[in-house]
């Protein structure tokens, strides 16, 4: 059977669920596991599955019960937890298939091997490894870890740090999405699959590149995301430049600008960079020590000098390294923001280094639970960044609490729910050690962006102190448009209803 109930350790007892960063639990009613049918096709496959998560929403239906599907349970936030509702754990509906020429629509421009059909529940590393390993293919970007499933990552439209590439979501290709009424197989207008090939998965097509850029970043609330499309790169490796740097207010306007080359250069590589990421101390950042990351692309050859894991900087963001501090030294939170610089010195590999190289996919890694931490997220326009940063950094100061700046940059992402709304984006991860006063500070940054009329987006999958007004501010008539997609999905109020929880409430989505 593709959907098992998962026994309940009390009879008589609500049972108690925990997300991966124990910083939020659900008291379930049921919870229930979604499997992977092993039939010999992925349309096979996803037929039977999306069938069974149809009857059970519509079970849920009868009975009255709110529902939430999780894959990873990754969000730091409780975006994804339900209260006296059913959950559906879909970690193990993660199977993974190429997709055959035939199988293309006539209008179809992509190259059929770039393809990858993939269930809701399989995880990043999941996809990696079969990317890397089996096809010779790469995805283009993720975020710093790999822990999250594909469908949990496009729905809260977790951002990368590739300066030429957009959020996870930017992958996508296509989308299944099932409600009680229907199976959907949603595509841009243009279309991409056959007939035939839609309905063996047991889904009707709907080709709307509205409809389409409304399931790309949905937060869960359209339906349950059963299977994806993507599309990937050629293999290819990346060379780590990891090390601890003087950080000037000249640097932060070349990155705004767009100069990366000139700022790798100025760090020791005068090579246009892939990916770049600067960890600062908002307080003083131009005169303490900031973490830079750069990681150059070249295409894939045979007999690399392999980096380890530690040399590529995997799982070197501010959110495990904060982690990885609290757990050692838990005494010493007032002393973390310039530690934090300083791990960096021996781990990483500098631009004197002899030349090591990894695949994406061994740049990043999966967190341990981080419970006792603290992280937001906020997004601008790129050129604004000298503005942002210094406005934030100016709120954060006399705020109390403790969180590092870490600076990313990345191309808008497509999906009208995306928070990277502009054609080059900035995103400034504030991490630090949990606790009211670092809330407090990130909370103070918020009004201060606010108070100067500063445009501005927000993280949906971790602490951003959205509510409905403040959505409908940010995305304006992509708002509008996404509810229009969401009432064309699920048109009887009952149905929006079943996918409810007092988060997207407050969001405004699923009301």
């Amino acid at each position: 059977m593709p959907i098992i109930e998962i026994p309940i350790n009390e009879v008589g007892k609500d049972d108690v669920w925990w997300n991966y960063h124990r910083t939020d639990c659900a008291h379930l009613r049921k919870r229930w596991a979604l499997r992977s049918a092993g039939a010999p096709t992925g349309r096979e496959d996803l037929a039977e599955g999306a069938l069974a998560v149809q009857l059970w929403l519509r079970k849920a239906l009868a009975e009255q019960v709110p529902v939430r599907p999780v894959g990873g349970a990754w969000s730091p936030s409780n975006i994804q937890i339900v209260q006296q509702g059913w959950m559906l754990n879909t970690r193990r509906f993660n199977r993974c298939f190429r997709i055959a020429a035939e199988h293309l629509a006539p209008t179809a421009t992509i190259d059929p091997g770039a393809l990858l059909l993939v269930e809701a529940g399989t995880q990043i590393d999941e996809i990696n490894d079969r990317l890397e390993c089996d096809i010779q293919r790469s995805l283009r970007s993720t975020g710093a870890s790999n822990g999250q499933t594909l469908a949990g990552a496009c729905a809260t439209g977790t951002h990368g740090s590739v300066i030429e590439a957009g959020g996870i979501q930017d992958h996508v290709r296509a989308v299944q999405i099932v409600t009680p009424d229907g199976i959907h197989w949603i595509e841009p207008a243009a279309g991409l699959m056959r007939d035939a090939f839609i309905a063996a998965t047991g889904s009707t097509p709907l080709r709307d590149d509205a409809a389409f850029a409304a399931a790309q970043v949905a937060m869960g609330s359209l339906g349950v995301v059963t299977a994806m499309v993507i599309e990937t790169v050629p293999r290819y490796l990346v060379r780590p430049i990891f090390q601890v740097v003087d950080f000037s207010e000249e640097d932060l306007g070349k990155l705004a600008r767009g100069e990366f080359r000139a700022f790798a250069a100025k760090h020791g590589v005068d090579e246009e960079p892939y990916f770049v990421m600067v960890i600062t101390n908002p307080i003083a950042p131009f005169k303490r020590k900031a973490v830079v990351r750069l990681l150059f692309r070249e295409d894939w050859h045979q007999g690399y000098p392999a980096a380890t894991h530690a040399q590529l900087g995997a799982a070197y963001d501010a959110f495990s390294m904060l982690g990885w501090l609290l757990r050692n030294f838990p005494w010493a939170r007032g002393w973390i923001l310039q530690t934090i610089m300083k791990l960096g010195v021996g781990k990483g590999t500098s631009a004197s280094d002899p030349k090591v190289y990894g695949t994406w996919g061994e740049t990043t890694e999966t967190h341990r639970p981080l419970a006792e931490l603290f992280t937001g997220s906020v997004f601008c326009e790129r050129s604004r960044l000298p503005e942002v940063f210094d406005v934030m950094r100016k709120g954060f100061s006399g705020a109390g609490g403790s969180t590092v700046m870490t600076l990313r940059f990345l191309k808008g992402g497509p999906g009208l729910l995306s928070p990277a709304r502009w054609e080059h984006v900035a995103g400034i991860d504030c991490d630090g050690p949990g606790g009211s006063g670092t809330e407090r500070a990130f909370v103070t940054m918020l009004e201060t962006l606010e108070a100067k009329h500063i445009p501005f987006t927000r993280h949906w999958g971790k602490f951003n102190k959205l509510d409905a007004a403040r959505v409908a501010h940010d995305f304006g008539d992509d708002l509008v448009r996404w509810k229009a997609v969401r009432d064309q999905l699920l048109p009887q109020f009952a149905h929006r209803r079943l996918f409810a929880c007092a988060t997207l409430d407050h969001l405004g989505l699923t009301i």
